[in-house]
């Protein structure tokens, strides 16, 4: 059976060849608990260490701030329950309409909680609306405020300086948490210049193993963990870390940074081509988001609307064609709800539904596109 089409690079992205070099070399040198203090133990704790150290380096940040998690979801629920929970009953937060589950999901059971909850409204292209930000920044109190880097859906990037800017003018500014998990690698993320309180990553999006993930935290934020029953990463995530993960994830980051604008442009482009192909081949799509040449839309990331047929039921028959791609977020793709990221830009239920997302990644290339234009043609045709 020939390799399929991949353009689900949002999801998960393929695991680079120098990676898992990195990964089976840790494997075959950790021979010990990293909290054990005989030699073995020891020089775990020393790739561990030294792994943080790389990372911390690459995201330009203190190593003392970043911690090791299993993912973006985990990172996000500690960011925001360990948060709220440190600053009192009467805390309240902020998060935009259009988050990750894994943000909306921990704000609304915080909100079940008593924590005060406000949602921040975004326009048609999933830009927060500077008015309802600034509401909840007016807010007296408003503690938290959570605002993802880059849509996972529609790949529209949020203006973060604007976002800064308007935290700096708060009557009281509150922390501030992004969820950078689809931006790291693809668009650029200046943690100390924004001035990000908390941030989370989640790094097999940028090719390395599945279940590493990285909660930056600046200096001086107070968090409560959610878990118990260990000292690991300064006590707020206990359990055994994942070594050998963390260093490959060190050698992911790296290289995705260190081609960050090369891959960029690349992928900007890509996506220029598909949309201009599918104009071509199926001008009855609708592109959602922002233009296809604007320069805040993550690069690679198209989410199309096909009407009268929704989005999961296309991805199957595409999965029949050879195609990998997604109906929106993979963490949601067994609800059978609408997207609440295009209900929140205007969409009906049935729009909501019918979402198909294509993202490029790494590996993909321009005889990839033209492939799944021709692909998704054929799949569609006489639908139109």
């Amino acid at each position: 059976m020939s390799e399929p089409l991949y353009f689900d690079s949002n999801a998960t992205a393929r695991l680079r060849p120098e990676v898992r070099a990195s990964y089976l070399e840790a494997l075959e040198r950790v021979r010990g608990n990293p909290a054990s203090l005989h030699g073995p133990g020891r020089n775990a704790r020393h790739m561990l260490d030294e792994a943080r150290g790389r990372l911390a380096a690459a995201l330009g940040v203190h190593e003392d701030e970043l911690l090791f998690t299993s993912g973006g979801t985990e990172s996000n629920n500690l960011a925001l329950l360990g948060a709220l929970r440190a600053r009192g009953r009467t805390a309240g937060l902020a998060v935009s309409s259009i988050e990750h589950a894994s943000v909306l999901g921990p704000a609304r059971a915080l909100e079940r909680a008593g924590h005060p909850l406000l949602i921040i409204e975004v326009d048609e292209t999933g830009s927060v609306r500077p008015a309802s930000l600034h509401a909840a920044l007016a807010a007296p109190a408003t503690a938290l405020v959570s605002t993802m880097a880059a849509n996972n859906e529609l790949g529209t990037c949020s203006p973060l300086a604007e976002i800064a800017a308007a935290l700096e003018r708060a009557p009281r500014r509150p922390f501030w948490h992004v969820d950078a998990v689809q931006a790291l690698g693809r668009v650029p993320l200046d943690l100390r210049g924004l001035g990000i309180d908390l941030a989370s990553f989640s790094l097999h999006k940028v090719g390395a193993p599945v279940g590493v993930g990285l909660l930056y935290r600046r200096s001086g934020v107070a968090l409560e963990p959610l878990m118990y029953g260990g000292e690991q990463e300064q006590s707020l995530r206990p359990g055994t870390e994942n070594v050998a993960g963390a260093v490959a994830a060190a050698t992911a980051v790296e290289l995705a940074l260190a081609e960050l604008a090369q891959n960029r442009e690349r992928l900007a482009a890509l996506a220029v081509l598909l949309w201009g192909q599918l104009v071509i081949k199926l001008p009855h799509l609708k592109l959602l988001g922002l233009p296809i040449d604007h320069p805040r839309r993550l690069p690679g990331t198209l989410n199309i609307l096909s009407q009268g047929l929704e989005g999961k039921v296309l991805v199957m028959r595409l999965d029949l064609a050879g195609v990998a791609a997604s109906a929106g977020s993979a963490c949601a793709s067994g609800s059978l709800e609408p997207s609440h990221v295009l209900k929140a830009i205007g969409c009906c239920d049935d729009e909501a539904r019918s979402g198909l997302r294509l993202s490029c990644g790494h590996e993909t290339r321009a005889e990839d596109v033209h492939r799944l234009v021709e692909s998704l043609w054929r799949t569609l045709r006489g639908r139109t």
